[in-house]
């Protein structure tokens, strides 16, 4: 009994008990996939390359959750529903997500609701048994002052940027549990780390979205009312961004094949990391936007720079083949285009 709550050591199996090889051998043709925030950015787009793609390999069943089905933030619900579906493998990328500028209002939340439900999933995973569980982070959890570009060995080399201290050090808490589980109970549980995420079914909110569907409503606005676009911040920062679709296929082999618990960067390489502004001057073209666009210096631009190394994901994936930024761009406005005008009306 920990601090009022209780833990129930789990009741072997003697499948569990075997290597972990050994049990990938015997979960062939019988693989039951989890995903959590399965109607999220990166949830559908797995659910694309998998239902769409064909990336379903035969014997496997795949079940996509979304916050309707359970609230991960309940230990009970969480159990509830590893009971329902009983699976063996875990696609976690369920979490409470969102821009900069949330960020900076909640904190607290960020910290509280993603520590608890990382907790649930993975201790509810390790409790039925679950053969691995593939978590999502990002590169926001790195240390704010480092060298760059960043790799795997650096995430706990010192504190976060402050703007998302609490998401960043919850997260960071997934690769501490994932080590501890290794360590302890021989879990092959690992996860993640994609650079800035762009696509299909993306949040558009204004207040709450990440910097690219953020921009893409704002210039949609700015287009249909005949005003200024307003960009917050001076355009400055560098990111790199990843295609959904290009990170649910790398997602899938980190499922099937990848077998350390470090996590792996997925991400485009260093030399295609790109300025906001170059991001702005894209959506404006894309958009065939004509005003004027102003930049407003007296918001936080958030952290400058995140520049990672992908020479892990490389070493293991020479020949994959990253979307282009303005083709992943187009493909996401043509298929957000209701997403987008739906957004528009909740936010007005």
């Amino acid at each position: 009994m920990f601090a009022g709550r209780s833990y129930h050591l789990p009741s072997f199996t003697v499948l569990q008990l075997l290597p972990f090889s050994c049990q990938m051998e015997k979960q062939i043709g019988t693989m039951r996939v989890l995903v959590t925030g399965g109607s999220g950015l990166v949830g559908k787009a797995i659910q694309h390359v998998v239902k769409e793609e064909g990336g379903a390999r035969e014997g496997e069943e795949w079940i996509f959750l979304s916050s309707k089905d359970a609230d991960l933030t309940n230990a009970a619900e969480t159990r509830a529903i590893f009971e329902k579906h009983r699976p063996t493998h875990v696609v976690h990328v369920a979490a409470m997500v969102g821009g900069l500028f949330r960020h900076l209002r909640q904190n607290l939340d960020f910290w509280r609701n993603n520590v608890c439900i990382n907790d649930n999933v993975l201790q509810t995973a390790h409790e039925f048994g679950v053969v691995k569980v593939v978590s999502c982070l990002s590169t926001c959890i790195f240390p704010d002052k480092t060298t760059y570009p960043i790799d795997e060995t650096m995430i706990h080399n010192g504190p976060p940027h402050e703007s998302n201290s609490g998401y960043a050090y919850a997260k960071r808490m997934v690769d501490v549990h994932n080590r501890a589980c290794w360590t302890q109970y021989g879990r092959r549980y690992t996860a993640v780390i994609p650079t800035n995420i762009f696509g299909p079914h993306d949040n558009f909110n204004i207040e709450d979205a990440h910097v690219l569907p953020a921009l893409v409503h704002k210039t949609y606005k700015a287009k249909r009312d005949g005003t200024a676009l307003e960009v917050w911040g001076s355009g400055h920062a560098l990111r790199q961004f990843i295609y959904s679709l290009d990170l649910a296929r790398l997602y899938l082999w980190v499922l099937r094949e990848y077998d350390e618990v470090e996590p792996i960067i997925l991400s485009v390489g260093q030399e295609e990391e790109i300025t906001i502004k170059d991001v702005v001057d894209a959506i404006v073209e894309a958009f065939g936007f004509t005003g004027p666009v102003i930049y407003d210096t007296s918001k936080s631009d958030g952290q400058m720079k995140k520049t990672a190394s992908n020479a892990k994901l490389r070493s293991y994936r020479p020949d994959f083949t990253f979307t282009p930024f303005q083709t992943g761009k187009h493909q996401t406005h043509a298929y957000d285009t209701s997403t987008l005008l739906y957004n528009q009306q909740r936010c007005d």
